[in-house]
């Protein structure tokens, strides 16, 4: 008996529901497409954004702070390198509180400037700058150091005067608004006593008429 060459039973394999043409739909004679539609064929295709003017901004703004001028947005590691030395202890016992409060806030707006620009060379990838950045920054960093160690030094100074006045009995702390210093009664009297003397001083001489 000889065997069919085709059958009416059920494939018994599994049904083959894909294609595993790669190329289909690249025929350069045919140009026949997928046999079966894609996600994306019904998808809209994206428009060019329209163009935008320029907006101006004011440049006095604070945000400018973070960022070597207006507009610019990384220093060269050149200009990185052009700066001074850290503020030491003794120039900083000469300033006055509002000094050293305008050199802290300095301080601070020059490290947000320098911690904005190694954000940006790791964002681009850029390789070069680090340095000049980490060297900048040990700079500024040891002036606000050395702002804190003076203010430490005048607390504790300002403790010791207030430890002093409380043993002298001419200081009284708990015035007030009123009058903290009390002078002694020896100070009271004299006080009273200069303005008598001097009095008749002024009148013993009379001045002399002049020889022409």
């Amino acid at each position: 008996m000889r065997a069919a060459t085709f059958s009416t039973t059920a494939p018994q394999c599994k049904r083959k529901t894909k294609d595993s043409n790669k190329r289909r739909g690249v025929s350069s004679l045919y140009g026949s497409g997928p046999r079966e539609p894609l996600s994306v064929s019904d998808a809209p295709l994206p428009k060019p954004v329209e163009f935008k003017p320029k907006i101006e901004v004011d440049e006095s703004h604070g945000l400018w702070g973070f960022f070597p001028a207006p507009g610019k947005l990384l220093l060269t590691p050149k200009e990185t390198e052009e700066h001074g030395r850290a503020w030491t202890v003794e120039e900083l016992r000469r300033k006055s509180w509002e000094d050293l409060h305008a050199l802290w806030w300095k301080c601070c707006k020059e490290r947000n400037m320098l911690a904005t620009a190694r954000e940006e060379l790791l964002r681009g990838k850029f390789g070069f700058g680090e340095r000049e950045i980490g060297t900048r920054d040990d700079e500024v960093t040891k002036t606000m150091r050395a702002i804190k160690h003076t203010l430490t030094e005048r607390f504790y100074t300002w403790q010791d005067a207030v430890e002093v006045a409380k043993s002298d009995p001419e200081i009284n702390l708990e015035a007030g608004d009123g009058q903290v210093y009390t002078p002694s009664a020896y100070e009271e009297a004299y006080d009273d006593i200069a303005p008598e003397e001097e009095a008749p001083r002024s009148t013993d001489k009379e001045p002399k008429e002049t020889v022409r």
